[in-house]
């Protein structure tokens, strides 16, 4: 009896044993993931582990097994409750971490699906949510390794290994199609292509001190960054790129990541930064926490303050990349209009609960070779230096006038057929006034706006003021590549699988019915679908020989200050430089500070973005030259005017926007084409594609509304019926008190 009650307990120990490990394998990818913001602790913690496993048999080690179990819950609810830990949205872009989405292999991937998205942009990633929250199985994959496509944002070595990238490609060779030999003889197959040719002319100069030596990297990452940098002259920029010798793959560690966010209001916009911020971007305590309009700095002269710390302001070329993790640089340069149409949807939906925001604090104007602060708010005007009395009055009455324009029709008919700029004179404004409202308020062309286009700006410039902030923008924290994850991971909780790194080879149509029927995936697999939705970039150029594509100018630079330099050093502003000469652009330029997550403290990353009419570095490269001077050693020693350029890349852009489907080549009637990013400021265009072509899929269905209550949530057995539910999620996303979604719903508008 007494062998027999051992064997039972000892049969009892193994189940129970193999099931711990089993929770344990769970908690050590989580582990695995957070190990970079706790690298002692993680430590530490895996060494007891270890220790336990290799140590007692049988029932002892049971116990053991469950202590540290109790341990790994106690530590990863610990970790989940810190503001941000989640947020290190460069994980997934170094690929450094563990997937959090319901990402399966290729082998075990179903055969059959009712929507595939191919491409993870934010419109993708929009339809991509809505059809999963409709109870739809979607499949989402993207060749690339990353999320996002053009829409997505890099950390400093990320976005090295991106342009290699880009200038490997022409050394792609593509390989005998053996995907044919499973195409029918009742089927056609329309052929993907292997080649991302959506970004041309990419140059990068380094103009800071290239001191880098082979020991220094990346603060954080899981490789070093073996770079080769040439000395640039103290006069130009240096003509060969400053990047890694060798290939730093994101093949060869995980890059599948979307970091998870600890949901907060269901639009937060932080006007003083958390105490994670402080901790993370902070040496002593002059640091000081920065609000939305004004900071609370010292009353010192920031030209004395630098003057005193020459030292502090010299930015190195290793520092840069010592600190990589801490920029997030956008490859598309957008803003969210308070009351845009994306703000709605992220309100509707939940999906703001895993993003922040922050209000752009101010609005300049570029003006006889200066930067000036263009005033936005009825406080503003009065409060204005730059304007006379006359001039306030005036300005109050025309922006008055453009609210309600459309109950004045006697004021605006008549020109109607004239452009935005010939109007203004007709209102009797002064130039000043006219260069605000035309490029700062309206922000439209001068040569080709018209007059209802221009009032139309307007109005929705001062429609959007006051809901959030002083200024009708906002920018999401860590950049705007978070706002596509923030939808993969709401169709990730309904249930949709994705799968990064897997290309899709050709898309199997019926001859009969000239219907797509499946996709043919790099492994031979055929999966089954309903519909098809393509992001541009993903056909070949025999889809594609009737397309006429516009293209984008972009350039991203790292500089030591402001353009305009204020109290506060925590400025985040948007610029407008008209265009000087006929057929070209104004230049839109995006100044971002460290409080948004985007770039080391001490620095602050520009954006330009303009229509192309040339090369990118040919169209904005005289802007640059305006507004900034290229750092020199020399130039260190005596205090500048403007600020000086660390780090330049100039690259273009393809627009796929407004492209009618017409245009493309025998597409099947369920297979839609989603644009990649448009030249515009906002959004809007992204979330109407998507809710046009999710109309079309299900046209029934009402698009992206709000996840259920989790009380309402019926579970059937063990599982949930909401698809592959991860733990928390949907209760965070929905736990907001009442007062904060009223609050949401019906937001104080101060300066209306």
């Amino acid at each position: 009896m007494e062998e027999c009650k051992g064997a039972d307990e000892a049969a009892l120990t193994g189940a129970e044993l193999k099931k711990l490990k089993k929770h344990i394998d769970n908690l050590m990818d989580e582990i695995t993931f957070l190990k970079k913001v706790h690298e002692e602790e993680i430590a530490e913690l895996q060494a007891q582990i270890q220790e336990e496993v290799n140590g007692g048999d049988g029932k002892s080690q049971a116990q053991s097994w469950g202590s540290i179990l109790a341990r790994a819950c106690e530590y990863h609810s610990t970790l989940k409750e810190q503001q941000g830990d989640w947020r290190t949205t460069n994980n997934s872009r170094t690929g450094d971490s563990h997937d959090i989405f319901p990402v399966k292999m290729a082998d075990d991937l179903p055969s059959e699906f009712d929507v595939i998205v191919i491409g993870t942009g934010l419109p993708e990633s929009i339809i991509a949510a809505a059809c999963s929250r409709s109870g739809q199985r979607v499949l989402h994959v993207d060749s690339r390794s990353y999320y996002g496509g053009n829409w997505a944002s890099f950390s400093f070595s990320g976005l090295l290994s991106w342009i290699m990238e880009y200038q490997e490609n022409s050394d792609v060779v593509n390989e005998s199609p053996a995907w044919q030999e499973q195409i029918l003889l009742n089927e056609e197959a329309i052929a993907l292509s292997k080649l991302d040719k959506t970004i041309q002319h990419v140059e990068v100069f380094c103009y800071a001190s290239q001191d880098l030596h082979e020991g220094v990297e990346e603060a954080g990452a899981l490789q070093k960054n073996h770079s080769s940098m040439t000395s640039a002259s103290s006069t130009e920029a240096a003509n060969s790129a400053c990047l890694p010798t060798e290939d730093e793959s994101l093949s060869t560690v995980s890059g599948e990541v979307l970091t998870e966010q600890t949901p907060g209001s269901a639009l937060q916009v932080n006007d003083v930064e958390v105490t994670r911020v402080k901790e993370n971007y902070c040496d002593d305590k002059t640091c000081k926490r920065a609000t939305s309009e004004e900071g609370t700095s010292e009353n010192v002269p920031i030209v004395e303050d630098i003057a005193k710390q020459p030292k502090k302001n010299r930015i190195t070329y290793s520092q840069i990349v010592k600190e990589g993790r801490k920029f997030n640089i956008d490859l598309v340069s957008k803003l969210l209009y308070s009351r845009g149409l994306l703000i709605d949807l992220l309100i509707k939906s939940n999906v703001s609960h895993y993003a922040e925001f922050k209000n752009i604090t101010r609005i300049l104007a570029f003006r006889e070779g200066r930067v000036e602060q263009v005033p936005c708010s009825r406080a503003d005007v009065f409060n204005s230096k730059q304007l006379t009395v006359v001039e306030k009055r005036m300005l109050m009455k025309f922006l008055t006038f453009c609210m309600e324009y459309e109950k004045h029709p006697d004021e605006y008919k008549a020109y109607e057929e004239i452009t935005f700029s010939e109007y203004l004179k007709t209102r009797k404004l002064t130039p000043n006034l006219q260069h605000f409202v035309l490029h700062s308020i309206a922000m439209t062309s001068k040569s080709t706006s018209t007059t209802i286009d221009g009032l139309k700006a307007t109005r929705n410039f001062l429609h959007c003021l006051g809901r959030y902030g002083n200024t009708p923008f906002l920018f999401p924290l860590y950049g705007q590549g978070e706002l596509p994850q923030c939808f993969c991971r709401m169709c990730a909780v309904f249930g949709g699988i994705y799968c990064l790194r897997h290309s899709v080879q050709c898309l199997v149509v019926d001859k009969e019915s000239r219907k797509c029927k499946a996709i043919i995936d790099q492994f031979g697999q055929r999966i089954i679908s309903k519909h098809f939705l393509v992001e541009d970039s993903y056909f070949s150029e025999n889809t594609c020989s009737h397309v006429q594509y516009r293209q984008i100018s972009r350039a991203v630079l790292i500089t030591d200050r402001s353009v305009l330099q204020a109290d506060s050093d925590q400025q985040i502003s948007i610029l407008t430089v008209p265009a000087e000469e006929p057929g070209t652009s104004a230049v839109r330029v995006i100044e971002l500070c460290s409080s948004t997550m985007t770039c080391m403290k001490g620095t602050y990353l520009v954006h330009l973005t303009c229509t192309s009419s040339k090369t990118a570095r040919e169209d904005l490269e005289p802007v640059v030259q305006k507004l900034f001077i290229p750092y020199t050693e020399m130039e260190m020693e005596n205090e500048v005017e403007k600020p000086r350029l660390l780090w330049a890349l100039y690259f273009n852009m393809r627009d796929s926007s407004d492209i009618s489907r017409n245009s493309y080549n025998d597409l099947p009637s369920n297979v839609y084409v989603c644009s990649g990013p448009d030249c515009g400021l906002g959004n809007d265009n992204a979330v109407k594609q998507a809710e046009t072509l999710f109309q079309q899929i299900c046209p029934n269905e009402d698009f992206c509304p709000p996840p259920p209550n989790p009380e309402d949530i019926v579970l059937d057995g063990d599982s949930l019926q909401l698809g592959t539910l991860e733990s928390g999620v949907v209760p965070e996303a929905t736990s907001e008190t009442p007062k904060e979604s009223a609050n949401l719903w019906k937001p104080e508008d101060h300066s209306e």
